[in-house]
């Protein structure tokens, strides 16, 4: 591996034949290009992005459904009050956005990916009744106190009937959340560049990494292929279905958990310190002991990684 520089070698032609319609480059030491990526110029905006996109969308679609039904309350009586429609709609769109924050924690504990899709997608759909069920329960308590709030009792109807309705509108609106959020994960990942191991080559030429413990990664990003070494990862942090390898303050996630590439790494430089971290040792600058029995590491880039009592004794060896 040559010296860290910020300009991408070309890697020898026999690691690049199996791929030649993709530009394979060495990163040399994962150095980042000049300048700050579209990622990076995001990311302190990302915090107030994600909660605005959702607090829009329930926005523009509470006035566009509130008109639609005013005008269906009008056709059938001239002088029905308008605000009963617009109490409904806004106190069902409420109840959603305040959801949606949930919708979205419970995929992060059962996520859906091919390998998990049979596994998870039963738990989906029971996720859907208890989405509907909260969604009604918090949508008719609104609807009581605005009604009582205007001098009127609100009455939800045949409970079985329009809850089987409501579930019917309940499961899409579900199913919108995950595609959305799957998207914009998507469209993340490829900014910020998705980590995989090597495959194993289609002749019967020996590959030219190690398949089970290989030396390099391959990162893809924004359509172009690039190698990090393995030895240059500071420490992996697990997050959700991925595991985070961090590379000279860039992570690249890799669609695996921390039990699966625990031992495709180096035992003599890579440990497991916690349940989610891992570390390289040769980047550990302190080890300060908590009175609790575990342990902080402080890490030479100046990050803080928690070390569990259980794998403190692997610190040792």
């Amino acid at each position: 591996m040559s010296a860290p520089s910020s300009v991408p070698t070309p890697i020898p032609p026999a690691a690049s034949e199996s791929k030649p319609l993709a530009p394979v480059v060495e990163w040399s030491g994962a150095v980042a290009p000049a300048g700050r990526t579209l990622l990076e110029r995001y990311q302190p905006w990302r915090r107030w992005v994600e909660p605005g996109f959702w607090i829009v969308l329930m926005a523009i679609q509470f006035a566009v459904n509130s008109e639609i039904a005013i005008i269906d309350v009008r056709r059938g009586m001239a002088d029905f009050p308008v605000w009963k429609p617009v109490i409904w709609e806004l106190s069902s769109h409420i109840a959603v956005l305040a959801l949606i924050p949930l919708v979205i924690a419970f995929e992060r504990r059962v996520p859906l990916t091919f390998p998990t899709l049979r596994r998870n997608l039963p738990w989906h759909a029971l996720g859907t009744v208890v989405f509907c069920l909260l969604h009604v329960v918090a949508m008719v308590g609104l609807r009581k106190l605005a009604y009582g709030w205007m001098g009127e009792s609100y009455d939800f109807g045949d409970w079985p009937r329009y809850l089987f309705y409501e579930y019917l509108k309940d499961w899409r609106s579900y199913a919108i959340i995950l595609l959305t959020v799957a998207a914009y994960r998507g469209l993340l990942l490829r900014l910020q560049g998705e980590a995989r191991l090597l495959d194993a080559p289609d002749d019967e030429a020996p590959p030219v990494e190690p398949i089970d413990r290989p030396d390099r990664f391959l990162v893809r990003k924004l359509g172009k292929e690039f190698l990090v070494a393995a030895n240059d990862i500071e420490f992996l942090q697990a997050s959700g279905n991925y595991v985070n390898l961090h590379v000279r303050g860039r992570d690249y996630p890799l669609r695996t958990t921390m039990a699966a590439i625990e031992p495709r790494l180096d035992p003599a430089r890579f440990v497991r310190v916690h349940r989610s971290w891992m570390v390289n040792l040769d980047q550990v600058a302190e080890i300060e002991p908590l009175d609790t029995g575990d342990a902080r590491l402080l890490l030479r880039d100046g990050t803080r990684v928690p070390c569990s009592r259980r794998y403190r004794s692997a610190l040792k060896t």
